[in-house]
């Protein structure tokens, strides 16, 4: 999936947003399209699950992204952007998944932790249809996660 040339800023500047203790209204933004194999492997599936067709174009919100990576995992704003642009690179593939629409890249990073990971994203293909949306960002893999610190929930 191609991300489009400005997608890290975007993708920083609504993670940038969140706090842990106020819910903020982050306005969803268009970060990259899926590629023709990957868009003709998603809506595969929707159709053999009878669920419409999607396009190509996927939006970022990123709370899920926020509550789960940052706050939980203890990650910072640029280990979720090198997560993202991984995950969402041209080479990664559709998983064959009945419960989740996920994509991950075949090809192990290595991340700032010492960790080979392979990341995927998860879609959410409802919710702003006809436009998929980035619901979440996985780094399998990830033994070493970063140690989180007090009062440090973003950075």
């Amino acid at each position: 999936m191609p991300l489009f040339k400005n997608a890290g800023e975007l993708i920083r500047a609504n993670l940038e947003q969140f706090r842990p203790d106020v819910k903020v209204r982050v306005r969803p933004v268009a970060i990259g399209i899926l590629t023709d194999s990957q868009l003709e492997a998603v809506n595969g599936r929707q159709t053999e699950a009878a669920l419409p067709l999607i396009t190509s174009e996927v939006l970022f919100v990123g709370w899920h992204v926020y509550k789960s990576r940052i706050l939980k995992d203890g990650y910072r704003i640029e280990d979720v952007v090198d997560q993202i642009t991984s995950a969402l690179s041209c080479e990664s593939v559709v998983l064959d998944s009945k419960h989740m629409t996920a994509i991950e890249n075949p090809n192990a990073r290595k991340d700032r932790y010492g960790n080979k990971v392979n990341d995927r994203a998860i879609l959410e293909c409802m919710a702003r249809h006809p436009r998929p949306e980035l619901f979440s960002v996985i780094p399998k893999g990830d033994e070493i996660q970063p140690k989180k610190e007090k009062g440090q929930p973003c950075g």
